[in-house]
């Protein structure tokens, strides 16, 4: 079915992810500040324009470290053996990372540098956000931190297996931020029967164990919580 082959050529792309994150520290390291610096551009309260710029430059170096992990595999899979001309392909793929994060940097301090100024002449004040965003950045933020922890753990595979449960931490942050849009008994309570539904499946098909499930949907829950408590 073309759902299925769907989800299968997700769960193939999203287990390089996840095999990029284990293996190359460097791309760890750039999903923390990637997290830390969305966060930042939403207390500042950088424009929307702002914010899209933040956003693709943070993508484009993600993109690039994980361009530079592939390289560096099939170098290794054609020349496994010592040569100048693999050594210069692997010099080059780093070197087009340290250009992206440079010049990311750049734009990252052009945008937030007077923002910080002003926050440190006239004092840090959280900018508020509507719930809409507040769900969008929960959710991204959600992502980054479940893709950190798996490649933490270095167990199972991205949709089947591992700790935590992404499907449950999405679930769970789809339920609170539900909780906060439309501040609805009826609407709060259905989403969090699929949440809880969408939790329990993922133990039956013995996707994942009781505790993954509990630290995906504990994990989902309060950070979203904690998200619309900060911004709203």
């Amino acid at each position: 079915m073309p759902l299925r082959r769907w989800l299968k050529s997700t769960n193939f792309a999203i287990e390089g992810i996840l095999h990029a994150a284990k293996t190359q520290r460097h791309l760890r390291y750039h999903f923390y500040i990637a997290a830390v610096v969305l966060l930042i551009s939403y207390v500042l309260g950088v424009s929307r324009i702002e914010f899209l710029i933040i956003a693709l430059s943070v993508i484009a170096v993600l993109l690039a470290e994980m361009f530079n992990t592939a390289i560096e595999a099939v170098v290794d899979l054609i020349s496994p053996e010592e040569s100048e001309i693999a050594r210069v392909a692997k010099d080059v793929s780093a070197g087009a990372v340290l250009i992206t994060a440079f010049g990311v940097a750049v734009i990252g301090y052009i945008i937030l540098f007077p923002y910080l100024r002003d926050s440190f002449e006239t004092g840090l004040h959280i900018t508020k956000h509507s719930e809409e965003e507040i769900a969008i950045i929960a959710i991204i933020i959600v992502l980054i931190l479940v893709v950190i922890t798996k490649s933490y753990f270095g167990k199972g595979r991205p949709l089947s297996g591992g700790m935590p449960s992404g499907h449950a931490a999405l679930a769970f942050s789809a339920w609170v931020a539900t909780t906060y849009i439309t501040e609805n008994l009826i609407a709060s309570l259905l989403a969090f029967i699929i949440a809880v539904m969408i939790a329990h499946s993922r133990i039956v098909i013995k996707a994942h164990s009781l505790w993954e499930v509990i630290l995906g949907s504990l994990m989902g829950a309060s950070v979203t919580f904690l998200l619309f408590k900060i911004f709203l």
